[in-house]
């Protein structure tokens, strides 16, 4: 049980968050079994409780099928979360969700990596198969 009810409802529209959408483009070599790996060591977010900024490095692999991300898309995409106040948990998973609804890869994992703050390092991964 929570003892700390001041984090109840703060996560509760973050299924229905707006974000920009991520545009990709036509993969010619779908036939190909390939690997694509994206890392930006630049994120930050907002802690939901106390505002304060969180650093992380955000790590993607996906195996493309007909599409592929669109970079500067996605660099817009990562700079909305920067006054968006979410919990670790759910930045990886929403992450996710937004990838792979504009690619439909063959699989994704995404890994965020939350720099220390009062000496606890926080690891995120999310993945999706078909």
């Amino acid at each position: 049980m929570m003892k700390n009810k001041s984090y109840k409802g703060l996560q509760e529209n973050i299924r229905k968050l707006k974000t920009p959408a991520i545009d990709a483009w036509e993969n010619k070599y779908k036939d190909k079994n390939y690997v694509v790996k994206l890392e930006t060591s630049e994120f930050t977010c907002l802690c939901p409780k106390t505002g304060l900024p969180d650093f992380a490095t955000i790590y993607i692999e996906y195996n493309p099928d007909k599409l592929c991300i669109e970079l500067k898309s996605f660099k817009e995409y990562l700079f909305f979360f920067r006054n968006v106040g979410i919990f670790h948990e759910h930045l990886a998973n929403r992450m996710l969700d937004d990838f792979v609804r504009a690619c439909r890869p063959r699989w994704a994992k995404i890994r965020a990596e939350i720099n220390i703050r009062g000496g606890i390092r926080a690891t995120v991964e999310a993945e999706y198969r078909i």
